[in-house]
C-alpha cells in the first residue's frame, strides 16, 4: 500500500505536468502562474510580501518576478508611500494572460478530477483544504 506522502506527491506531479503543457502556449509554467495569481490583488505587493504569502524564499522570487517581468508580464515600480521599496505589478499583457491562463488551468484541473465522479472531487478538495487548515 502506499503512503499519503508518496500518493499526494505523484498527483501533484502529474497535476503540474498536466498544467505546464497546457500552459505551454502562454509562455509560462504552473509555478509562474501561482505567482500571477499572487501579485493580481488590486493592491500591488512587493516581492518579499508576495514571497511570503506564496512560501517562496526571497532568491526564488527574484527569479520568477525576473522572468515574468522578461516576458512582459509584471513590471516592478517604486511603492506609492515608500520610494525605498519596490512593487510589483501585472502589465495588461499581464492580466490577459493570467485571466486566459486561469481559464486553462481550471479546465485541466477538471480534466484531472475526471476519474473521480463530480461529488468525489470536489470532496477531495475540501478534505485537502481541511487538512492544510487544521495543521497550520
Amino acid at each position: 500500500m502506499s503512503s499519503l506522502v508518496r500518493l499526494l506527491k505523484h498527483a501533484q506531479l502529474r497535476l503540474s505536468e498536466m498544467t505546464n503543457t497546457a500552459l505551454e502556449p502562454y509562455g509560462i509554467s504552473g509555478r509562474e502562474l501561482g505567482v500571477l495569481t499572487e501579485l493580481a490583488d488590486d493592491e500591488p505587493a512587493s516581492q518579499q510580501d508576495a514571497a511570503r504569502r506564496l512560501g517562496i524564499d526571497r532568491t526564488s522570487m527574484v527569479a520568477f518576478i525576473d522572468a515574468l517581468e522578461a516576458k512582459g508580464l509584471v513590471e516592478r515600480r517604486p511603492h506609492a508611500l515608500d520610494r525605498r521599496r519596490n512593487v510589483v505589478a501585472l502589465t495588461a499583457t499581464g492580466r490577459r494572460t493570467l485571466r486566459e491562463a486561469v481559464s486553462v488551468s481550471e479546465r485541466v484541473e477538471r480534466d484531472f478530477l475526471k476519474p473521480l465522479t463530480g461529488l468525489d472531487g470536489q470532496q477531495l478538495k475540501e478534505a485537502l483544504v481541511s487538512l492544510i487548515e487544521g495543521s497550520a
